[in-house]
């Protein structure tokens, strides 16, 4: 069985105007999630609308590592965009767009069951940004204690967390894969915050969310 996940991950979260918004979704579903697919090391994909937080869009591609944004056949697709892409043109056309590529920091190697996962119905995704001489502590305490208690509530498949390669806006994201949507709504979920001591704004008050994160992400097309 191939694998679906590796250690790399490019997301684009977009907001589109109306008019534009059914090509926008049109190209994505029938011509450009194939077109990145045929990429090698670019290993699963989807797209999500936001049910909570900011962009409304998401398209999350699973990648073998993050150079493979940097080959030559990735080139190729960026170099020679196809005539429905130059239309769409999300850089002039989006009313806002972040584009980042991650790099998998926790857990540092990637299991067998992970990489052979499918993509998850819902995610919780968060854009976060802490002082640097507050990083180990941070990184320490999210890693061990903050997210397994999340990870341990009903409806919670798993956590990774991942460290900006390229791209803006904060240094962190964790991804929490869920099976539907209101799992962090959940007396459960408000329970494992309390058992980690409050929420991280709470132990961290210098910590910082990018514009409309955390979000809550459905899915919406998948191949």
């Amino acid at each position: 069985m191939a694998d679906k996940k590796g250690k790399g991950l490019f997301m684009v979260w977009v907001d589109i105007s109306a008019e534009k918004e059914e090509d926008f979704n049109r190209w994505y579903n029938q011509e450009h999630i194939d077109e990145l697919l045929a990429i090698p090391g670019v290993l699963n994909a989807a797209r999500y609308m936001a049910v909570s937080g900011s962009p409304r869009y998401l398209a999350c591609y699973k990648l073998e590592n993050p150079e493979v944004r940097d080959t030559p056949e990735y080139r190729v697709h960026l170099d020679h965009p196809t005539e429905w892409s130059q239309r769409v043109n999300l850089q002039a056309n989006s009313t806002r767009m972040v584009s980042n590529e991650y790099r998998q920091i926790f857990p540092l190697e990637v299991s067998r069951e992970v990489a052979q996962s499918e993509v998850a119905p819902v995610l919780q995704i968060g854009r976060m940004s802490i002082p640097p001489d507050q990083e180990d502590e941070f990184n320490q305490f999210y890693n061990t204690i903050y997210a397994p208690n999340y990870e341990q509530v009903e409806g919670c498949r798993r956590f990774r967390r991942y460290a900006l390669n390229q791209g803006t806006g904060p240094k962190y994201s964790v991804v929490y894969e869920f099976e539907h949507e209101n799992v962090s709504q959940s007396q459960e979920w408000l329970a494992a915050r309390k058992k980690s001591g409050g929420a991280l704004g709470d132990k961290f008050p210098h910590l910082k969310h990018d514009e409309g994160s955390p979000g809550i992400y459905k899915k919406i097309f998948s191949l």
